[in-house]
């Protein structure tokens, strides 16, 4: 686990879309050869609805959306699933003494609750990683 990382939507979907790629996705890219990388059972959910949207505008075909798909379920992409309870309490709390969203509570309660640090472009989820003292993933 020393390499490893939690890696929210806001990298991933970088991926998919030529316009959103930058140097900092890139790089969270090419650690999966040797990290494995942990996300929130919402993930999948965000993935999905990230790329219906997209089809719905236009931005990409359905070849494209399933030939995402198919490349990211070959990274080492860990989802780790949580009790009802635990969402409906701890991810609940952290998102409301924070103001953020549950999705992205999840991703910060996964990050704090495994001691990794994470992947984001989210803003608001770095700022408060940051006051949390969760350690952000840099792009080295």
């Amino acid at each position: 686990m020393g390499n490893d990382f939690v890696i929210d939507n806001s990298v991933v979907m970088t991926w998919c879309f030529q316009d959103e790629a930058n140097q900092y996705s890139d790089n969270i890219l090419d650690r999966f050869v040797v990290s494995t990388g942990y996300v929130p059972s919402i993930w999948p959910l965000e993935v999905c609805n990230v790329l219906l949207v997209a089809e719905r505008r236009n931005r990409i075909g359905e070849a494209d959306s399933t030939r995402f798909i198919s490349l990211l379920s070959e990274l080492p992409i860990i989802v780790e699933q949580e009790p009802p309870d635990r969402i409906m309490k701890d991810i609940f709390a952290l998102a409301r003494k924070h103001e953020l969203s549950s999705y992205d509570a999840s991703y910060l309660d996964l990050a704090m609750r495994k001691g990794l640090p994470i992947a984001t472009l989210d803003k608001k989820i770095l700022t408060v990683a940051e006051r949390c003292k969760v350690e952000i993933l840099t792009d080295k």
